[in-house]
């Protein structure tokens, strides 16, 4: 399927790995150029590498989003080196799980601060340029953001605010031609949530297979997802053949249910 998105640039944050990585590279494959940025600068490093097998050209900005000048430094960027922005994917953050009231304020906060907070900056300073070229913006929320449960308090209020200011952003982006939409994924097949799985092997002394099962089972998921189930509904939404979307959140869960 022609996706129509050759020469298109894009900027992923949290593209060093998990589903950011998968996201980025989805787009190198698809024709696109990329704005790779994160904290990491070797693991950004590596999917700039994979990047340009694909025949298409990263700039990578090993930088930590909650800075007060990261979104105008990201911006400015993408204009330098490839003279505008098309998409941009508000991916990077994660956020802590526990006992209501075992999570301090300082746990709280961190988890706003980067991936609420920082992408509003971040859609702020980029909406000129993707208004210019008729772009699109997709954020990467989570579904606790819809089934809200009580060990995941943090990670579901921000998921929440995530999707309400996506859909609030699609109002203004029906005026200025920007498409915007927001992506629910589950239980991704990521390193975080490998040492969630490795964590509960240790309590629990259960195998890795036996772990995984109990988990989609939680919450009620037909399996784990992978980046790459990610990436292909990111690609997909800001397509040609996915331009009819706009202030959609999309479940992208395996059937799950909510379990309180």
């Amino acid at each position: 399927m022609d996706l129509g998105l050759g020469r298109k640039v894009v900027l992923v944050t949290g593209s060093s790995r998990g589903i950011g990585r998968g996201v980025a590279i989805a787009f190198a494959s698809a024709g696109c150029d990329l704005v790779l940025t994160g904290r990491d600068q070797a693991a950004l490093d590596e999917v700039a590498a994979a990047v340009r097998t694909k025949g298409r050209k990263p700039i990578v900005v090993a930088l930590d989003l909650r800075a007060d000048d990261a979104p105008a430094r990201l911006v400015e960027l993408a204009q330098r080196e490839f003279g505008g922005l098309d998409i941009l994917i508000n991916n990077a953050g994660a956020t802590k799980r526990g006992d209501f009231f075992a999570l301090t304020d300082a746990d709280w906060q961190d988890g706003f601060a980067l991936k609420f907070f920082a992408h509003v900056r971040l859609a702020r300073a980029a909406w000129p340029l993707l208004k210019a070229r008729k772009g699109a913006l997709v954020t990467m929320g989570g579904t606790s953001g819809r089934k809200p449960h009580a060990s995941f308090t943090i990670g579901s209020s921000v998921n929440a605010a995530c999707a309400a200011f996506t859909k609030a952003l699609a109002d203004l982006g029906k005026q200025d031609g920007v498409q915007v939409n927001c992506i629910h994924p589950s239980l991704v097949d990521t390193a975080r949530q490998g040492r969630r799985i490795a964590a509960e092997m240790k309590r629990t002394g259960q195998p890795e297979a036996a772990v995984r099962d109990q988990f989609c089972r939680e919450v009620g998921t037909t399996r784990f997802g992978t980046p790459d189930d990610v990436a292909s509904l990111a690609c997909f939404i800001v397509s040609k053949n996915g331009s009819w979307l706009h202030g959609a959140t999309i479940d992208l869960d395996g059937g799950e249910i909510a379990v309180l």
